[in-house]
């Protein structure tokens, strides 16, 4: 099969724990011409998740311990770009996102317009999330959220809480992510960084299923996510100001060459 950007290594990376019901349908919706390597991260799965990607072919790394949703992202990150990616999807392996939206997700990188692809459930309209079955009070939420975090950063994007992203390989390098939070506030803190830093974002519209066997953040970790992604946007409004440095805050950019034969 000919690839479709044969000039830019694609891998998706899933983040997954407990993806055993559902890792397989999500696998076979992806357009295997626009991606070199599918990638699984397993955050200590107690269900058969290893076993259904091993079955799969899929390039599987293990936690030993569940370390959380953004320690899983970092073990991704890195291990996708020591393997060479110059795109770097994450895809969730619960089947919440479609895995069909990968080529646009891809194309803004490739077309060397952003760096930082959001695959955004409020557009084309912000009612699109609500017709994808996103409970009425998470719609409530993220709205209030993206608002507020879009005045801290100075950006205007429509979806600050998507968890279905594309990054450049120069994004996650310069980008210091691995100084992030271990749970769930993690894409937070890469979306003030990037914002920051000045990187490129844009967004690709994106529709989700809500369904049993989708992961959904509980109540509390949602609160204190919530209060997290707020505590952060002041750090940074702080450490513009220069009242408060913040290291998350500073870039540190470094050239890696992919390694031999990729």
């Amino acid at each position: 099969m000919s690839k479709a950007h044969p000039n830019h290594r694609t891998i998706v990376v899933m983040p997954a724990h407990n993806a055993a019901l559902t890792l397989e349908a999500t696998v076979g919706g992806i357009a295997r011409d626009y991606v070199d390597e599918l990638l699984l991260v397993d955050d200590s799965s107690t269900d058969d998740t290893l076993a259904v990607a091993e079955r799969l072919n899929i390039t599987t790394v293990w936690h030993p311990h569940n370390a959380g949703y953004g320690a899983n992202q970092k073990t991704c990150y890195l291990h996708a770009l020591q393997r060479g990616a110059d795109i770097v999807v994450m895809l969730h392996p619960d089947g919440q996102y479609t895995p069909d939206l990968i080529p646009d997700m891809v194309a803004p990188i490739v077309a060397g317009e952003a760096d930082l692809v959001l695959g955004s459930r409020m557009l084309p309209n912000r009612r699109s999330a609500l017709q994808g079955g996103m409970p009425w009070y998470k719609w409530v939420a993220n709205i209030g959220l993206t608002r507020i975090q879009n005045t801290l950063m100075g950006a205007s994007i429509t979806d600050g809480h998507t968890g279905y992203r594309a990054y450049s390989r120069r994004l996650l390098l310069e980008l210091p992510w691995l100084r992030n939070s271990l749970g769930f506030s993690f894409d937070s803190e890469v979306l003030y960084q990037a914002a920051h830093l000045d990187f490129r974002i844009a967004e690709a519209a994106c529709t989700t299923k809500y369904f049993d066997d989708a992961s959904s953040i509980r109540l509390k970790p949602a609160t204190i996510y919530a209060l997290w992604t707020l505590w952060t946007g002041v750090r940074l409004v702080l450490h513009r100001a220069g009242i408060k440095k913040d290291r998350r805050f500073l870039p540190a950019p470094r050239v890696v060459d992919p390694p031999d034969g990729w």
